[in-house]
């Protein structure tokens, strides 16, 4: 299937690794122009410097902490005119409510919550003129809450809601807004949460890899299944999609688990 993405720009936050770096991939074959944004500028260069040796995109980086407001203009300063906004960036702590203190709280929510509330209200405009698509790639605890994930569940439940809400309007204006639910993704973030997974259920962190067992398939999902997804979404294939939130997770939500 063709995705039509070819030519257009897309803005990809959390661009370094994991899941950003997947949909860059991806979007960069399908003919994509692209901006990565994240804090990890070596890792961004790499991967600009993988895609130019593959693809004929443009690829802009800019390595930015957008924790907040001010990062987030200067970003949409810098980038300019898209077609497609891939919300991804995003870093809130695993853990109970008395693991997870009130700074912790604030930080995460500033740099995901925010963050994506922020960027969305910005390029809203630019791409009611472009006829563009806003993706939010939040995570299926916030349809499955998990108290050891207390954060992300409260979170991502608001994510959750801004993009039904906003998307459920959007395409009066041209535009489309979706969410993408993924449960637990191989990526270095990942085994954060697990650790910590692992020491509440287990009590010993190093023993995180026994919950694959739990998972379906026995395994966590890959970048790159998330990333065809994403890229799917953000295509014209998807035109009449808004305002839905799309979980991809192995079924995980649907059974009942956390795991």
């Amino acid at each position: 299937m063709k995705l039509e993405l070819n030519g257009k720009t897309a803005l990809v936050t959390g661009a370094s690794k994991g899941i950003g770096a997947a949909i860059a991939r991806l979007f960069a074959a399908e003919g994509c122009h692209l901006h990565l944004a994240a804090r990890n500028e070596e890792a961004m260069l790499a991967l600009q410097a993988e895609i130019d040796q593959s693809c004929d995109v443009d690829v802009q980086v800019h390595a930015l902490d957008l924790s907040s407001t001010e990062a987030m203009q200067a970003l949409v300063e810098r980038v300019g005119t898209i077609d497609i906004l891939v919300n991804n960036a995003g870093d809130i702590p695993a853990g109970s409510l008395e693991f997870v203190d009130d700074a912790a709280w604030r930080l995460g929510f500033d740099l995901k919550v925010f963050g994506y509330i922020s960027l969305a209200r910005s390029y809203y405009p630019l791409l009611r003129e472009r006829k563009g698509v806003i993706i939010n790639v939040i995570g299926n605890s916030g349809e499955n809450w998990d108290a050891s994930y207390i954060a992300g569940s409260t979170g991502n439940a608001a994510l959750m809601a801004f993009t039904k809400a906003l998307g459920g309007a959007s395409l009066n204006h041209g535009v489309r807004v979706v969410g993408v639910n993924p449960g637990p993704v191989a990526t270095d973030r990942m085994l954060k949460i697990m650790r910590r997974k692992a020491a509440d259920m287990l009590g010993d962190e190093a023993r995180w890899e026994e919950l694959f067992a739990k998972y379906p398939g026995g395994r966590p999902a890959e970048s790159e299944e998330v990333a065809d997804l994403v890229a799917f979404l953000a295509s014209p294939r998807a035109g009449y999609i808004t305002g839905t939130i799309v979980t991809i997770d192995g079924g995980i939500a649907a059974r009942g688990s956390v795991i």
